[in-house]
């Protein structure tokens, strides 16, 4: 398992945040509360980092992580019933694009949590 330890704070962190807010509110509230917990475990992170995409040596274009935990891990959040095909892929894209090996892929849904942790095995 790749960063077992962190891995486990953060989903921690994770259900902290659902078991005191519950379901119902924006994707952005459930993120400023990720942001206090992780502030409260002194868990090292950066939100809305910004991702560049590169091609042939310029910038095409931006995007922007949720969260990047401790520069290993990237961490997105939804507010969806089932993990969609095309949220998957976009953090496969900025984990082989950025070299790093895991992303959590979290949805805050009306039935609890739900996580995905996705591995770049290149």
């Amino acid at each position: 398992m790749v960063y077992p330890e962190l891995s486990y704070k953060i989903i921690g962190s994770i259900f902290e945040v659902f078991n005191n807010l519950g379901y119902g509110y924006q994707e952005k509230y459930y993120q400023k509360a990720i942001a206090k917990e992780l502030k409260r475990l002194e868990i090292p992170f950066k939100e809305q980092a910004p991702f560049e995409i590169n091609f042939k040596g310029e910038i095409i274009g931006k995007y922007f992580l949720d969260f990047l935990v401790e520069d290993k891990i990237i961490l997105e959040i939804k507010k969806e019933t089932n993990f969609r095909k095309h949220n998957i892929e976009q953090i496969f894209g900025y984990l082989k694009k950025s070299g790093l090996k895991l992303g959590i892929l979290v949805n805050f849904t009306k039935d609890g949590v739900k996580f995905k942790r996705i591995l770049n095995l290149h």
